[in-house]
Protein backbone atom coordinates (compact mmCIF):
# COMPACT_ATOMS: atom_id res chain seq x y z
CA UNK A 1 0.00 0.00 0.00
CA UNK A 2 1.22 3.53 -0.63
CA UNK A 3 2.48 5.09 2.57
CA UNK A 4 3.07 8.82 2.57
CA UNK A 5 5.12 10.60 5.22
CA UNK A 6 3.28 12.87 7.63
CA UNK A 7 4.54 16.34 8.54
CA UNK A 8 3.53 18.85 11.24
CA UNK A 9 0.84 16.60 12.71
CA UNK A 10 -1.45 17.03 9.74
CA UNK A 11 0.43 17.40 6.51
CA UNK A 12 2.14 15.07 4.08
CA UNK A 13 4.44 15.55 1.13
CA UNK A 14 2.27 15.04 -1.93
CA UNK A 15 4.37 16.29 -4.82
CA UNK A 16 7.50 18.38 -5.24
CA UNK A 17 7.65 21.02 -2.51
CA UNK A 18 3.98 21.27 -1.51
CA UNK A 19 2.93 19.95 1.90
CA UNK A 20 -0.77 19.18 2.13
CA UNK A 21 -3.00 19.17 5.21
CA UNK A 22 -4.73 15.79 5.50
CA UNK A 23 -8.33 16.52 6.43
CA UNK A 24 -10.97 13.84 6.97
CA UNK A 25 -13.51 16.59 7.71
CA UNK A 26 -13.78 18.07 4.21
CA UNK A 27 -13.77 16.80 0.62
CA UNK A 28 -11.92 19.22 -1.66
CA UNK A 29 -8.30 18.95 -2.76
CA UNK A 30 -6.86 22.47 -2.96
CA UNK A 31 -3.43 24.08 -3.05
CA UNK A 32 -2.13 27.64 -3.01
CA UNK A 33 -2.31 28.93 -6.57
CA UNK A 34 -0.74 32.35 -6.06
CA UNK A 35 1.98 33.73 -3.76
CA UNK A 36 0.89 34.28 -0.18
CA UNK A 37 2.83 35.87 2.70
CA UNK A 38 2.23 32.80 4.86
CA UNK A 39 3.22 30.07 2.40
CA UNK A 40 6.67 29.24 1.12
CA UNK A 41 5.57 27.56 -2.12
CA UNK A 42 2.57 27.54 -4.42
CA UNK A 43 1.31 25.65 -7.48
CA UNK A 44 1.92 27.71 -10.62
CA UNK A 45 -0.56 26.20 -13.07
CA UNK A 46 1.16 27.90 -16.01
CA UNK A 47 4.18 25.64 -15.50
CA UNK A 48 2.07 22.47 -15.65
CA UNK A 49 1.55 21.08 -19.15
CA UNK A 50 -1.21 18.75 -17.87
CA UNK A 51 -3.26 21.24 -15.85
CA UNK A 52 -6.68 22.14 -17.26
CA UNK A 53 -8.87 24.81 -15.74
CA UNK A 54 -12.58 24.06 -15.49
CA UNK A 55 -13.37 27.75 -14.99
CA UNK A 56 -15.60 27.00 -11.98
CA UNK A 57 -15.28 29.20 -8.90
CA UNK A 58 -15.31 27.41 -5.57
CA UNK A 59 -15.37 28.61 -1.97
CA UNK A 60 -14.88 26.40 1.06
CA UNK A 61 -15.40 27.48 4.67
CA UNK A 62 -13.98 25.64 7.68
CA UNK A 63 -14.45 26.06 11.41
CA UNK A 64 -11.33 28.23 11.15
CA UNK A 65 -10.68 30.08 7.94
CA UNK A 66 -11.87 29.88 4.35
CA UNK A 67 -10.57 30.07 0.81
CA UNK A 68 -11.79 30.87 -2.69
CA UNK A 69 -10.30 29.47 -5.87
CA UNK A 70 -10.88 27.88 -9.26
CA UNK A 71 -11.48 24.21 -10.03
CA UNK A 72 -9.27 22.41 -12.50
CA UNK A 73 -7.77 19.00 -13.22
CA UNK A 74 -4.22 17.75 -13.34
CA UNK A 75 -2.28 14.51 -13.56
CA UNK A 76 -0.54 13.13 -10.48
CA UNK A 77 1.68 10.19 -9.61
CA UNK A 78 2.04 8.61 -6.16
CA UNK A 79 5.72 8.07 -5.32
CA UNK A 80 5.17 4.89 -3.29
CA UNK A 81 2.95 1.90 -3.90
CA UNK A 82 0.63 2.94 -6.76
CA UNK A 83 2.06 2.78 -10.27
CA UNK A 84 0.69 5.00 -13.00
CA UNK A 85 -0.63 8.52 -13.49
CA UNK A 86 -4.10 9.66 -12.52
CA UNK A 87 -6.25 12.67 -13.33
CA UNK A 88 -7.74 14.35 -10.30
CA UNK A 89 -9.75 17.47 -9.48
CA UNK A 90 -7.69 20.20 -7.89
CA UNK A 91 -8.65 23.70 -6.78
CA UNK A 92 -6.08 26.47 -6.89
CA UNK A 93 -6.51 28.84 -3.96
CA UNK A 94 -6.50 32.46 -5.11
CA UNK A 95 -7.81 34.16 -1.97
CA UNK A 96 -7.99 33.02 1.64
CA UNK A 97 -8.86 34.29 5.09
CA UNK A 98 -7.30 32.79 8.24
CA UNK A 99 -6.49 29.64 6.27
CA UNK A 100 -2.74 29.93 5.70
CA UNK A 101 -1.32 30.98 9.05
CA UNK A 102 2.11 32.41 9.97
CA UNK A 103 4.72 29.71 10.49
CA UNK A 104 2.78 26.82 8.95
CA UNK A 105 4.57 24.46 6.62
CA UNK A 106 1.60 23.35 4.56
CA UNK A 107 0.45 24.81 1.28
CA UNK A 108 -2.95 23.20 0.70
CA UNK A 109 -5.50 20.73 1.94
CA UNK A 110 -6.55 17.21 0.95
CA UNK A 111 -10.17 16.54 1.87
CA UNK A 112 -10.78 12.83 2.40
CA UNK A 113 -14.43 12.93 3.52
CA UNK A 114 -17.33 11.78 1.32
CA UNK A 115 -18.38 13.59 -1.86
CA UNK A 116 -21.50 14.94 -0.11
CA UNK A 117 -19.26 17.67 1.33
CA UNK A 118 -17.48 18.52 -1.93
CA UNK A 119 -17.81 22.10 -3.22
CA UNK A 120 -19.40 23.60 -5.16
CA UNK A 121 -21.43 20.37 -5.36
CA UNK A 122 -21.18 16.65 -4.69
CA UNK A 123 -20.65 16.10 -8.44
CA UNK A 124 -16.99 17.09 -7.95
CA UNK A 125 -15.19 13.76 -7.65
CA UNK A 126 -12.93 13.69 -4.60
CA UNK A 127 -9.22 12.92 -4.72
CA UNK A 128 -9.60 9.52 -3.08
CA UNK A 129 -12.65 8.54 -5.13
CA UNK A 130 -10.59 9.29 -8.26
CA UNK A 131 -7.79 7.02 -7.06
CA UNK A 132 -10.20 4.21 -6.18
CA UNK A 133 -11.85 4.44 -9.61
CA UNK A 134 -8.72 4.81 -11.73
CA UNK A 135 -6.08 2.85 -9.80
CA UNK A 136 -8.55 0.15 -8.69
CA UNK A 137 -7.31 0.30 -5.10
CA UNK A 138 -9.57 -0.81 -2.21
CA UNK A 139 -11.90 1.90 -0.91
CA UNK A 140 -10.09 2.23 2.40
CA UNK A 141 -7.37 4.45 3.82
CA UNK A 142 -5.73 4.71 7.22
CA UNK A 143 -3.95 7.37 9.19
CA UNK A 144 -1.32 7.39 11.91
CA UNK A 145 -0.74 10.79 13.50
CA UNK A 146 2.29 11.10 15.75
CA UNK A 147 3.07 13.88 18.19
CA UNK A 148 2.04 12.67 21.65
CA UNK A 149 3.83 14.65 24.34
CA UNK A 150 5.79 16.71 21.81
CA UNK A 151 5.71 20.52 21.90
CA UNK A 152 3.00 22.11 19.79
CA UNK A 153 4.46 24.28 17.04
CA UNK A 154 3.10 25.50 13.73
CA UNK A 155 6.42 24.69 12.07
CA UNK A 156 7.32 21.47 13.89
CA UNK A 157 7.45 18.05 12.27
CA UNK A 158 6.19 15.11 14.27
CA UNK A 159 5.91 12.35 11.69
CA UNK A 160 3.21 9.79 10.92
CA UNK A 161 1.73 8.01 7.92
CA UNK A 162 -1.19 8.06 5.50
CA UNK A 163 -1.89 4.71 3.84
CA UNK A 164 -4.05 4.79 0.71
CA UNK A 165 -5.87 1.59 -0.18
CA UNK A 166 -5.38 -0.52 2.92
CA UNK A 167 -3.98 -1.14 6.39
CA UNK A 168 -0.29 -1.29 7.37
CA UNK A 169 0.25 -3.85 10.22
CA UNK A 170 3.42 -2.15 11.47
CA UNK A 171 1.48 1.01 12.34
CA UNK A 172 -0.63 -0.46 15.14
CA UNK A 173 -0.58 -2.80 18.12
CA UNK A 174 -3.28 -5.18 19.32
CA UNK A 175 -6.75 -5.45 17.82
CA UNK A 176 -8.64 -3.04 15.59
CA UNK A 177 -12.03 -2.04 16.99
CA UNK A 178 -14.62 -0.80 14.49
CA UNK A 179 -17.57 1.53 14.91
CA UNK A 180 -20.18 2.04 12.14
CA UNK A 181 -20.32 5.21 10.05
CA UNK A 182 -23.80 6.55 10.76
CA UNK A 183 -23.98 8.86 7.74
CA UNK A 184 -21.69 9.20 4.74
CA UNK A 185 -20.83 12.89 4.65
CA UNK A 186 -18.39 13.48 7.48
CA UNK A 187 -17.18 10.29 9.15
CA UNK A 188 -20.06 10.45 11.58
CA UNK A 189 -20.00 7.94 14.42
CA UNK A 190 -22.10 7.24 17.50
CA UNK A 191 -20.71 8.04 20.94
CA UNK A 192 -22.41 6.38 23.89
CA UNK A 193 -20.76 7.96 26.91
CA UNK A 194 -17.69 9.73 28.30
CA UNK A 195 -15.72 9.02 31.43
CA UNK A 196 -13.24 11.20 33.30
CA UNK A 197 -10.95 9.32 35.65
CA UNK A 198 -13.17 6.25 35.28
CA UNK A 199 -16.30 8.15 36.35
CA UNK A 200 -19.26 8.32 33.93
CA UNK A 201 -20.44 11.87 33.21
CA UNK A 202 -24.02 10.53 33.38
CA UNK A 203 -25.29 12.67 30.52
CA UNK A 204 -28.00 11.63 28.06
CA UNK A 205 -26.07 9.94 25.24
CA UNK A 206 -27.75 12.23 22.70
CA UNK A 207 -25.79 15.12 24.22
CA UNK A 208 -22.56 13.55 22.95
CA UNK A 209 -23.92 13.40 19.39
CA UNK A 210 -25.44 16.90 19.21
CA UNK A 211 -25.81 17.50 16.40
CA UNK A 212 -23.20 15.06 15.15
CA UNK A 213 -20.05 13.26 16.31
CA UNK A 214 -17.29 13.02 13.71
CA UNK A 215 -13.70 11.86 13.27
CA UNK A 216 -11.78 14.78 11.77
CA UNK A 217 -8.00 14.89 11.33
CA UNK A 218 -8.22 18.52 10.22
CA UNK A 219 -9.35 19.63 13.69
CA UNK A 220 -6.50 20.14 16.13
CA UNK A 221 -8.34 19.67 19.42
CA UNK A 222 -10.98 17.39 20.89
CA UNK A 223 -14.10 19.53 20.52
CA UNK A 224 -17.14 18.89 22.69
CA UNK A 225 -20.70 20.25 22.67
CA UNK A 226 -20.99 23.00 25.26
CA UNK A 227 -22.91 20.94 27.84
CA UNK A 228 -20.47 18.04 27.50
CA UNK A 229 -17.48 20.39 27.60
CA UNK A 230 -18.68 21.98 30.85
CA UNK A 231 -19.20 18.56 32.41
CA UNK A 232 -15.74 17.37 31.33
CA UNK A 233 -14.01 20.50 32.66
CA UNK A 234 -15.86 20.20 35.96
CA UNK A 235 -14.94 16.52 36.24
CA UNK A 236 -11.26 17.11 35.37
CA UNK A 237 -11.02 20.01 37.82
CA UNK A 238 -12.66 17.89 40.54
CA UNK A 239 -10.54 14.82 39.82
CA UNK A 240 -7.17 16.53 39.30
CA UNK A 241 -4.72 17.13 42.12
CA UNK A 242 -4.76 20.88 41.49
CA UNK A 243 -7.05 22.64 43.92
CA UNK A 244 -7.39 25.92 42.05
CA UNK A 245 -7.05 26.47 38.35
CA UNK A 246 -7.57 29.58 36.23
CA UNK A 247 -10.73 29.46 34.12
CA UNK A 248 -8.69 30.90 31.25
CA UNK A 249 -6.78 27.63 30.96
CA UNK A 250 -9.96 25.67 30.28
CA UNK A 251 -11.22 28.18 27.69
CA UNK A 252 -7.87 28.28 25.87
CA UNK A 253 -7.04 31.92 26.62
CA UNK A 254 -4.26 31.11 29.11
CA UNK A 255 -1.42 28.63 29.42
CA UNK A 256 -0.42 26.75 32.57
CA UNK A 257 3.30 26.66 33.31
CA UNK A 258 5.50 24.49 35.47
CA UNK A 259 9.22 24.28 36.11
CA UNK A 260 10.92 22.34 33.30
CA UNK A 261 11.94 19.66 35.79
CA UNK A 262 8.28 18.89 36.57
CA UNK A 263 5.83 16.73 34.62
CA UNK A 264 2.27 17.90 35.36
CA UNK A 265 0.54 14.98 33.58
CA UNK A 266 0.37 12.93 36.78
CA UNK A 267 -1.96 15.59 38.20
CA UNK A 268 -4.71 14.95 35.63
CA UNK A 269 -7.12 12.03 34.95
CA UNK A 270 -7.61 9.72 31.99
CA UNK A 271 -10.39 10.56 29.51
CA UNK A 272 -12.42 7.75 27.88
CA UNK A 273 -14.85 7.82 24.94
CA UNK A 274 -17.24 4.91 24.40
CA UNK A 275 -18.18 4.11 20.78
CA UNK A 276 -20.85 1.70 19.58
CA UNK A 277 -19.38 -1.51 18.21
CA UNK A 278 -20.42 -3.07 14.89
CA UNK A 279 -22.44 -5.41 17.08
CA UNK A 280 -24.89 -2.79 18.32
CA UNK A 281 -25.33 -4.52 21.68
CA UNK A 282 -21.66 -3.93 22.47
CA UNK A 283 -19.35 -0.95 22.80
CA UNK A 284 -15.64 -0.30 23.19
CA UNK A 285 -13.76 2.60 24.68
CA UNK A 286 -10.79 4.60 23.48
CA UNK A 287 -8.89 6.35 26.26
CA UNK A 288 -6.32 9.11 26.19
CA UNK A 289 -3.98 9.92 29.04
CA UNK A 290 -3.21 13.54 30.03
CA UNK A 291 -0.08 13.51 27.86
CA UNK A 292 -2.43 13.86 24.89
CA UNK A 293 -4.75 16.60 26.15
CA UNK A 294 -2.36 18.61 28.36
CA UNK A 295 -0.13 19.74 25.52
CA UNK A 296 3.31 21.38 25.84
CA UNK A 297 3.88 24.59 23.90
CA UNK A 298 7.22 25.24 22.24
CA UNK A 299 9.44 28.15 23.18
CA UNK A 300 7.79 29.75 26.22
CA UNK A 301 10.38 30.87 28.79
CA UNK A 302 13.80 29.49 29.70
CA UNK A 303 13.05 27.71 32.96
CA UNK A 304 9.35 27.07 32.46
CA UNK A 305 7.44 24.62 30.31
CA UNK A 306 3.95 25.84 29.49
CA UNK A 307 0.95 23.74 28.45
CA UNK A 308 -2.39 24.29 26.79
CA UNK A 309 -5.70 22.48 27.27
CA UNK A 310 -6.24 20.25 24.21
CA UNK A 311 -10.05 20.26 24.52
CA UNK A 312 -12.45 23.03 23.51
CA UNK A 313 -16.18 23.68 23.25
CA UNK A 314 -18.19 23.44 20.03
CA UNK A 315 -21.57 24.78 19.00
CA UNK A 316 -22.52 22.07 16.51
CA UNK A 317 -20.56 18.83 16.93
CA UNK A 318 -18.38 16.54 18.96
CA UNK A 319 -15.16 16.35 16.97
CA UNK A 320 -12.57 13.64 17.55
CA UNK A 321 -9.61 15.67 16.33
CA UNK A 322 -5.82 15.37 16.54
CA UNK A 323 -5.82 15.49 20.35
CA UNK A 324 -7.38 12.00 20.32
CA UNK A 325 -6.24 10.73 16.93
CA UNK A 326 -2.56 11.07 17.88
CA UNK A 327 -3.13 8.15 20.22
CA UNK A 328 -4.39 5.76 17.57
CA UNK A 329 -4.04 4.25 14.14
CA UNK A 330 -7.38 5.14 12.53
CA UNK A 331 -8.84 3.16 9.63
CA UNK A 332 -11.47 4.69 7.35
CA UNK A 333 -13.08 1.62 5.79
CA UNK A 334 -15.48 3.17 3.29
CA UNK A 335 -16.40 -0.16 1.71
CA UNK A 336 -17.88 -1.49 4.94
CA UNK A 337 -18.98 1.92 6.27
CA UNK A 338 -16.93 1.82 9.43
CA UNK A 339 -14.09 3.58 11.25
CA UNK A 340 -11.52 1.49 13.08
CA UNK A 341 -9.25 2.33 16.01
CA UNK A 342 -6.09 0.57 17.15
CA UNK A 343 -3.35 1.66 19.55
CA UNK A 344 -0.52 3.45 17.75
CA UNK A 345 3.10 2.52 18.56
CA UNK A 346 4.09 6.18 18.30
CA UNK A 347 1.64 7.15 21.05
CA UNK A 348 4.23 6.86 23.79
CA UNK A 349 5.86 9.36 26.14
CA UNK A 350 9.03 8.38 27.99
CA UNK A 351 8.51 4.81 26.82
CA UNK A 352 5.00 4.46 28.26
CA UNK A 353 1.79 4.28 26.16
CA UNK A 354 -0.57 7.25 26.43
CA UNK A 355 -3.60 5.66 24.76
CA UNK A 356 -5.70 2.56 25.39
CA UNK A 357 -8.50 0.56 23.80
CA UNK A 358 -10.68 -1.78 25.81
CA UNK A 359 -13.83 -3.79 25.20
CA UNK A 360 -16.29 -5.20 24.65
CA UNK A 361 -18.80 -3.65 27.03
CA UNK A 362 -22.56 -4.04 27.11
CA UNK A 363 -24.77 -1.23 25.85
CA UNK A 364 -27.68 -2.17 28.10
CA UNK A 365 -27.21 1.03 30.11
CA UNK A 366 -27.57 3.38 27.12
CA UNK A 367 -30.29 4.14 24.58
CA UNK A 368 -30.57 1.96 21.48
CA UNK A 369 -29.98 5.05 19.32
CA UNK A 370 -28.01 8.07 20.53
CA UNK A 371 -28.09 9.89 17.18
CA UNK A 372 -30.95 12.24 16.39
CA UNK A 373 -33.19 10.93 13.62
CA UNK A 374 -33.41 14.47 12.21
CA UNK A 375 -30.03 15.33 10.73
CA UNK A 376 -29.83 18.50 8.66
CA UNK A 377 -26.88 17.73 6.46
CA UNK A 378 -25.11 20.58 4.74
CA UNK A 379 -26.15 19.63 1.18
CA UNK A 380 -29.77 19.27 2.30
CA UNK A 381 -29.67 22.69 3.90
CA UNK A 382 -28.36 24.25 0.71
CA UNK A 383 -31.13 22.58 -1.29
CA UNK A 384 -33.71 23.85 1.19
CA UNK A 385 -32.32 27.38 1.06
CA UNK A 386 -32.29 27.39 -2.74
CA UNK A 387 -35.88 26.12 -2.77
CA UNK A 388 -36.96 28.87 -0.39
CA UNK A 389 -35.18 31.53 -2.41
CA UNK A 390 -36.79 30.22 -5.60
CA UNK A 391 -40.20 30.44 -3.93
CA UNK A 392 -39.45 33.99 -2.85
CA UNK A 393 -38.42 34.82 -6.41
CA UNK A 394 -41.70 33.48 -7.78
CA UNK A 395 -43.70 35.47 -5.22
CA UNK A 396 -41.74 38.61 -6.07
CA UNK A 397 -42.35 38.06 -9.78
CA UNK A 398 -46.09 37.68 -9.17
CA UNK A 399 -46.12 40.92 -7.17
CA UNK A 400 -44.29 42.77 -9.96
CA UNK A 401 -46.76 41.47 -12.55
CA UNK A 402 -49.68 42.58 -10.37
CA UNK A 403 -48.16 46.04 -10.08
CA UNK A 404 -47.81 46.29 -13.85
CA UNK A 405 -51.41 45.28 -14.58
CA UNK A 406 -53.57 48.30 -15.57
CA UNK A 407 -55.34 49.90 -12.58
CA UNK A 408 -58.82 48.85 -13.69
CA UNK A 409 -57.80 45.22 -13.26
CA UNK A 410 -56.25 45.65 -9.87
CA UNK A 411 -57.92 44.21 -6.84
CA UNK A 412 -58.75 46.60 -4.03
CA UNK A 413 -57.13 45.02 -0.98
CA UNK A 414 -58.83 44.96 2.39
CA UNK A 415 -56.98 44.85 5.68
CA UNK A 416 -57.17 41.07 5.62
CA UNK A 417 -55.42 40.92 2.24
CA UNK A 418 -52.23 42.73 3.24
CA UNK A 419 -49.15 40.64 2.56
CA UNK A 420 -46.65 40.35 5.41
CA UNK A 421 -43.26 40.91 3.75
CA UNK A 422 -41.49 38.77 6.35
CA UNK A 423 -43.38 35.71 5.14
CA UNK A 424 -41.64 35.88 1.77
CA UNK A 425 -38.07 36.37 3.00
CA UNK A 426 -35.39 33.83 3.73
CA UNK A 427 -34.39 35.10 7.15
CA UNK A 428 -31.55 32.69 7.77
CA UNK A 429 -28.62 31.64 5.60
CA UNK A 430 -28.06 27.93 6.08
CA UNK A 431 -24.83 26.14 5.48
Amino acid sequence: FPKIGYENHLSFLLFRQLNILVDTGSSNFAVAGVPDPDVTSYFNTELSSTYKSQGIDVTVKYSQGSWTGVLGTDVITIPKGIDGSYTINIATILQSENFFLPGVKWHGILGLAYDALAKPSSSVETFFDSLVRQAKIPNIFSLQMCGAGLPVSGSGTNGGSLVLGGIEPSLYKGDIWYTPVKEEWYYQVEILKLEVGGQNLELDCREYNADKAIVDSGTTLLRLPQKVFSAVVQAIAHTSLIQEFSSGFWTGSQLACWDKTERPWSLFPKLSIYLRDENSSRSFRISILPQLYIQPILGIGENLQCYRFGISSSTNALVIGATVMEGFYVIFDRTQRRVGFAVSPCAEVDGSPVSEIEGPFTTADVASNCVSSVSFHEPVLWIASYALMSLCGIILLVLIILLLIPPRCQHRYTDNDVVNDESSLVRHRWK
